[in-house]
């Protein structure tokens, strides 16, 4: 039997996204479409619809024109969707930037996007972005013709000037939205989105999820990264539930405290999140009892972490998502009536209208059923491309429309996909083949441990040495030698870190996504190994 399944046949939408708001608005007008609790506001769905048109038509009143290219740069506010949807609104192409991005960073995506406006604010607790504009605009030719500023006038001009929306546009097969790579693991890549491409992915996630009008979705993700933009944003307006974004950052607290207050149903995040959620220190004072569902992806999910958020969060279906933004971004989802051990140990099965398959990482040919190879996907989900790279595109996308996402897993007779690691990540030491995600399964059963990373460093006797960032529970010690101890004799001792570091904090994407190449960086720098790392050993 080989490796290959398929999500059950299900009608696609073809609306565009403003089609659909625009639905949303004569369904459900009075009906509480979002909630920023930083900026105390509350939008029905006829509001939300009529102030993204009027910012639609502000976009073009201002001299942009369908598909020309509109940059957000901000944390998560009212008016980062209100942009989100005038930009498909007016035909423009909303490009996400990084709010993490520095003056470097920031160049290479004005370049890249050749975006002609940019949306930002002037300053915030994390940086002062109009400095960070400067420097990266300074002494170069890049011009932007529109920069808006938020919580200035600028922006509210744009707002005021669209006293009339636009035609609805109605081809859902067109780029709406690039959103970059995170960074992981080097170069961001523009990835090309299309309305098709996002509002049938969320509406997928919202299907499976049970969805309703009813529901109260709490959604701390940044909006720059797929997972807020579209399974927060896009996934409410397909179903009509309320979104609630508690903070403009990542804030547990305030998580928290959204979810008692506003009674939220639904709970999103990566690991990072629910175990900084889980690690608060007054976490238990707050009722959490209204959430029924969590949804957690972005990263590998440690096992013990989904009990956790069962027992202590009180949800009742922990739904696990693997994908990447390349497809846009969901591949497969445990579904709320997978049997526990399918939803803890696997990360679901395919969405309806996608095809899996495990390929062999030689010869591309389809592995058969608990071999482990590259996982392939395909469907109305994969990107139109790379924007401006071919090459690049033609790497990730093949002759057959397969995506090669290069994360490493095996199928189960079921459908249901386990991830093994990324292709990327594997250490070889001494001639075994060492998967990250093997090791940081097992350390996660440690009391003491909270978080951990397991990267390969260069070694000029076995090839790659062990490494282990280990981040511990507040108020815990521990020794290295305590950590091998607790190793020896339960996993390979290939497997055992040789080298241990216990830290506060780990170098991260805006997301909550472990940058493992730069711990290695790190330790490289730090331990003298560049001579090493250099010959490629």
């Amino acid at each position: 039997m080989l490796s290959h399944a398929s999500g059950p046949a299900a009608p696609m939408l073809t609306d565009t996204i403003p089609e659909m708001l625009v639905k949303r608005a004569e369904r459900f007008p009075d009906r509480e479409a979002i909630v920023v609790r930083h900026q105390g506001i509350r939008l029905t769905w006829s509001q939300l619809a009529d102030r993204s048109g009027r910012v639609a038509g502000g976009l073009l009143q201002s001299g942009l024109r369908p598909g020309d290219r509109v940059g957000i740069w901000a944390s998560n506010c009212i008016e980062w969707v209100l942009l989100q949807y005038a930009c498909a609104w007016a035909g423009l192409v909303l490009v996400n930037v990084n709010p993490a991005y520095r003056a470097h960073d920031l160049a290479f995506i004005l370049a890249k996007s050749r975006m002609r406006g940019l949306v930002l604010r002037n300053r915030d607790a994390r940086a002062d972005y109009r400095a960070i504009l400067d420097e990266a605009t300074a002494g170069s030719t890049l011009a932007l013709d529109h920069v808006i500023w938020l919580g200035e006038d600028s922006w509210q001009k744009l707002e005021d000037s669209g006293a009339r929306a636009p035609a609805l546009p109605a081809d859902a097969d067109a780029i709406v939205n690039i959103q970059y790579t995170s960074g992981t693991t080097g170069s961001p890549k523009g990835v090309l989105l299309t309305h098709r491409n996002l509002l049938n992915n969320a509406a997928s996630m919202a299907n499976w999820l049970n969805y309703s009008e009813a529901d109260r979705c709490c959604w701390p993700f940044p909006l720059y990264h797929c997972a807020g933009c579209v399974l927060g944003v896009l996934s409410t307006l397909t179903s009509g539930s309320t979104l609630i974004l508690p903070s403009a950052q990542f804030d547990p607290g305030a998580a928290l405290q959204a979810i008692e207050e506003e009674r939220a149903t639904v709970l999103g995040g990566v690991p990072t999140m629910f175990i900084a959620e889980l690690e608060y220190p007054e976490f238990r004072r707050f009722d959490l009892s209204s959430l029924r569902s969590a949804v957690m992806g972005g990263a590998l999910c440690p096992v013990e972490l989904m009990n956790r958020v069962m027992s202590d969060m009180n949800c009742r279906n922990v739904s696990i998502i693997y994908g990447q933004t390349e497809a846009s971004p969901v591949i497969t989802m445990s579904a709320p009536g997978d049997p526990l051990e399918l939803r803890i140990s696997t990360v679901g099965s395919s969405l309806p209208n996608v095809e899996v398959k495990i390929a062999d990482t030689i010869n591309g040919e389809t592995k058969g059923v608990g071999e482990q190879g590259e996982i392939c996907a395909r469907g109305y989900l994969v990107m139109k491309g790379y924007d401006g790279e071919p090459a690049a595109t033609a790497k990730t996308i093949d002759s057959e429309n397969w995506l090669h996402t290069g994360d490493l897993g095996v199928m189960l007779e079921s459908g249901h996909v386990k991830i093994t690691g990324r292709a990327k990540e594997m250490l070889i030491r001494g001639g075994e083949n060492i998967f990250p995600r093997e090791i940081e399964e097992f350390l996660f059963t440690h009391p003491k441990i909270a978080d951990i990373a397991i990267v390969g460093l260069p070694d000029r006797k076995v090839g790659e040495a062990v490494l282990a960032w280990i981040r511990l529970k507040v108020g815990m010690t521990a020794t290295e030698q305590e950590i091998r101890e607790f190793c020896n004799g339960r996993i390979a001792h290939f497997k055992i870190p040789e080298y241990i570091r216990f830290v506060d904090s780990f170098p991260m994407t805006v997301t909550g996504k472990i940058q493992k190449f730069r711990i290695r960086e790190i330790e490289i720098q730090e331990r003298g190994l560049e001579d090493v790392a250099r010959i490629g050993i």
